[in-house]
């Protein structure tokens, strides 16, 4: 399923930047693509990439290689490999993490297990990405409200 957030609204028409549901399959199939490599990538390309199922072993899998042959084609390298998480934390609707609660206090919020758990995998995704050190953090408050939790 497509699901763009309304905090990426200002991008999702073009595409210009990575979605966080790619982001999310990027982290799930090991694979760190850069932004110059997703503009590389023609409108099309990048489509499919958020359209592409990653899910299964086999689905994770065709990812990869599709992603990798993609950006081979126009840049003439392979994307660098990421360590692929056993356990991410995005998958554990039982536990809040530390960073994600001291990130949440910065604005007021306190997030219960049960807001926690209520969250889809990719709203918790989304949140983790957005609460680490060097992110520039500007829709980490955005997501908060947009996900009900400010």
């Amino acid at each position: 399923m497509v699901e763009f957030f309304q905090f990426e609204a200002d991008f999702v028409d073009s595409l210009r930047c990575i979605p966080m549901q790619v982001r999310c399959k990027l982290d799930t199939s090991g694979i760190k693509l850069k932004l110059s490599d997703w503009s590389h990538l023609t409108i099309g390309e990048r489509e499919a990439l958020v359209q592409l199922p990653c899910t299964t072993e086999a689905e994770i899998q065709a990812y990869k290689e599709y992603l990798q042959n993609l950006i081979l084609q126009h840049t003439g390298t392979l994307p660098a490999p990421l360590p692929i998480e056993p356990h991410p934390a995005w998958a554990d609707a039982n536990t809040v993490p530390i960073n994600i609660q001291e990130k949440a206090q910065e604005f007021n919020v306190t997030l219960s297990p049960q807001q926690w758990a209520e969250l889809t995998p990719l709203q918790r995704f989304a949140l983790i990405k957005l609460s680490r050190p060097g992110h520039e953090n500007q829709n980490f408050p955005k997501a908060l409200k947009e996900f009900h939790l400010l």
